[in-house]
């Protein structure tokens, strides 16, 4: 029989601190990845709730003053930008809604009560993750823009003052929804327990994994069983339990 393909997700298999079997959920380049855009989330928000109103001023020093705060909030927008678009790429695959997912949506008791028994099964992301996902990269697209057509050093003389005007508005309200996401993915992530050791360990237990992610989980244990029948060197026997 010919041997498979290796899976694009070899890599779940791994071990934790004390060495015993772990499915790895993130990647050492994922998780430096998202944990510079969140540095770049957090500069950008300070330095941005500087600029827009005077009373949060105070804040440039934390930049070395008013003109640095102007000059650096672009580029670490730009930067930020990019660093998001190459966590889109690896994992805009798995944000795909399904019917699960908008089974998931019509339960929302039963998601805030944490009743995971009686919701459909949870694949990679849960439906909220999903929607979290796209709705920052529409938000980031729309803050790009806007924060070109206002970047006064290179762009807003090729625009109208008008459209400078609204971009102004646009930004503002879309930087605003954008606080608001990130305040509710912190939460979610200290919520579920073990969310943020996955994004600062890179694994999570099978116990955890078929708990909050029962479908991701299912596919994790059939992958390291096919690799367990063929001989894969380097994967752990198969393991259905914790």
């Amino acid at each position: 029989m010919a041997r498979p393909e290796p899976s694009s997700d070899a890599s779940d298999f791994a071990v934790d601190a004390r060495g015993r079997p772990a499915i790895r959920r993130y990647s050492s380049n994922e998780r430096s990845t998202h944990w510079l855009t969140a540095l770049c989330f957090i500069a950008l928000a300070l330095s941005g709730l500087a600029l827009f109103h005077p009373a949060l001023f105070w804040l440039t020093a934390l930049f070395g003053g008013g003109p640095w705060t102007r000059i650096l909030h672009p580029f670490v927008g730009v930067l930020m930008f990019v660093l998001f678009m190459a966590l889109v790429v690896r994992f805009a695959r798995h944000n795909h809604l399904d019917a699960n997912d908008r089974r998931w949506l019509a339960q929302p008791g039963d998601v805030l009560r944490n009743r995971e028994e009686r919701l459909p099964p949870v694949g990679r992301y849960n439906a909220g993750q999903k929607l979290l996902f796209w709705a920052l990269l529409v938000a980031m697209g729309v803050m790009l823009l806007t924060g070109l057509a206002i970047w006064r050093a290179y762009f807003s003389a090729w625009f109208p003052v008008s459209l400078v005007r609204l971009a102004s508005l646009l930004h503002a309200f879309f930087a605003f929804l954008m606080i608001v996401a990130i305040v509710v993915h912190v939460y979610a992530a200290i919520w579920i327990k073990g969310s943020i050791r996955a994004m600062t360990l890179g694994s999570v237990s099978y116990a955890w994994a078929r708990r909050h992610h029962a479908a991701w989980y299912g596919e994790v244990v059939e992958r390291e069983r096919r690799a367990d029948k063929h001989g894969n060197a380097g994967a752990p026997p198969a393991r259905g339990a914790p």
